[in-house]
């Protein structure tokens, strides 16, 4: 086995593979595009694998994106790393993905303080504020499913820049907010290299003991979950399932 890692982000727009020793990436894949272009995931990890000469056997652990963001997104993702992480008994690792955001902008920026948004749709975002330091990472804001307002509301700070298709739906605002165009993600480095660079942090992520049980932070239910506990007046008994 090699002390190579794989990276896998699907929780927005842009999905991304990354595979290498971390903090390194030495291959990367990504496509661009509606969420539903995440279906292309394992195509992603054998493109990325290709180059190197590798395989899933080869492989010391997995990165995942944890949410919240895109569900079926998440779901895609999610059942491809717990797939390979059973089968081959690696070590599964999440971190989430509005972080993974923000680490790209900061390997251009700097330490400076991000704010990040994820069209959640229904006029709100997934958004969360972060300072990326190089030994460490500052949450200011933890991610939160909110409207725009109420981000900008809950901020202690301002940011340097706002990144995400969230940030540019609400581009006025945003720029508004931080004094600079907001940025999307096409324009920063794929998720899944930040993923790698943050493996090693200790605040950065979530280390899941059992993959088989492991679910993302969809940050909200369902639309087919709401609808049910909306017309049943009730909570299904396990908040975090599909419902659907």
């Amino acid at each position: 086995m090699s002390d190579r890692w794989l990276a896998i982000d699907t929780a927005s727009a842009v999905a991304s593979v990354a595979v290498g020793p971390p903090p390194v990436a030495e291959s990367v894949t990504a496509v661009a595009g509606p969420r539903a272009q995440a279906a292309q995931i394992v195509d992603l990890v054998d493109r990325a694998l290709a180059p190197l000469g590798a395989r899933a056997a080869d492989l010391a652990g997995i990165v995942i994106a944890d949410g919240p963001g895109s569900f079926t997104g998440l779901r895609i993702g999610w059942a491809a790393a717990k797939g390979l992480a059973q089968e081959r008994g690696l070590p599964l690792l999440a971190v989430p993905s509005l972080l993974a955001a923000a680490a790209g902008a900061s390997a251009v920026l700097g330490s400076v303080p991000v704010a990040v948004c994820f069209d959640a749709l229904r006029g709100q975002v997934f958004a969360a504020l972060y300072i990326v330091h190089p030994t460490r990472v500052e949450p200011v804001v933890l991610p939160m499913t909110c409207t725009p307002e109420e981000l900008i509301a809950r901020s202690p700070l301002r940011p340097r820049i706002a990144v995400g298709d969230g940030a540019t739906r609400f581009a006025d605002e945003m720029e508004r907010w931080t004094g600079t165009p907001p940025l999307p993600l096409a324009g920063l480095q794929p998720a899944a290299v930040s993923l790698l660079a943050l493996h090693a942090r200790a605040d950065a992520g979530r280390l899941l003991t059992d993959a088989s049980a492991a679910e993302p932070e969809y940050g909200r239910p369902a639309e087919a979950q709401a609808r049910w506990e909306a017309r049943h007046g009730r909570p299904l008994s396990h908040p975090s399932s599909p419902g659907s």
